[in-house]
């Protein structure tokens, strides 16, 4: 693309360089602690209550869907945290059936406590490092559901191969849960881990409409997102009254700047 630039007596020629969109290797990694079992304010199509797990697969589909209408060229794999971290589909694939079969293995780790993220940090900067030989990038999804326990992990300040999503759904606080002290150990680990700008979210309200509204703002394409702070969509369609927005702080954590 060419054009000038300037006034009717000096034009000067610029160009646009043309830039490359790399493919994303997409590594979701799913809490299938106890807590994911808690349930959602909806029902499945037979009338069962939805849980946080039913709706984190979902949620995925939809997203792995609308990511490929972007670009057919992303791939997604998928991953488990128990206490530790480990593969449910180690091979990067770009087939919605695929996803949809992993997301069939899916079981509760019912002697889960506290999740260590070490391994899955380990296992996303092996596969980054296989990513970008193939000129692409490798960016984890952390969907979280704990709020009893903080999760944990190790990990050099100098490694930076790959972006950290999160979404955190949780409990309200109570005097056996502490979500805000868990949301801070999430953005603490975002901000040691991430190479882009990494993208966090939480929710306590048990809204499926909420889930799939942060897994749409994760379309984004990390290289070229602006900074979380800066994010003014999705647009309310209504007005809310001060006592909805009331009611929302309850169930939420605070977000306390870093």
């Amino acid at each position: 693309m060419g054009g000038v630039e300037g006034n009717a007596s000096i034009a000067i020629p610029y160009t646009i360089q043309p830039s490359r969109y790399d493919g994303e290797d997409i590594l979701f990694c799913i809490d299938v602690g106890k807590e994911s079992l808690v349930g959602m304010k909806s029902t499945g199509p037979n009338g069962r209550p939805m849980t946080r797990l039913d709706s984190i697969s979902q949620a995925i589909l939809l997203f792995v869907n609308a990511k490929l209408t972007i670009n057919p060229d992303h791939r997604f794999a998928f991953a488990v945290l128990g206490k530790s971290a480990s593969w449910l589909r180690k091979e990067f694939s770009s087939e919605v059936d695929s996803a949809i079969s992993a997301l069939r293995g899916l079981s509760i780790d019912s002697t889960s406590g506290q999740a260590d993220l070490t391994q899955l940090f380990r296992i996303a900067s092996h596969e980054a490092k296989k990513s970008r030989a193939q000129n692409r990038i490798l960016r984890v999804i952390l969907l979280y559901c704990r709020s009893s326990m903080l999760p944990q992990y190790q990990w050099p300040v100098s490694q930076k191969l790959f972006t950290l999503d999160v979404v955190y759904l949780h409990d309200k606080p109570g005097p056996d849960n502490c979500p805000q002290k868990v949301y801070d150990v999430l953005v603490d680990a975002l901000e040691h881990i991430s190479e882009y700008d990494g993208y966090i979210f939480e929710s306590g309200q048990g809204l499926q409409r909420i889930l799939y509204r942060h897994m749409c703002v994760l379309l984004s394409y990390p290289p070229q997102r602006c900074n979380q702070d800066d994010i003014d969509v999705p647009k309310s369609l209504m007005r809310k009254s001060p006592a909805a927005d009331s009611a929302q702080g309850d169930d939420s954590v605070t977000v306390v700047s870093q």
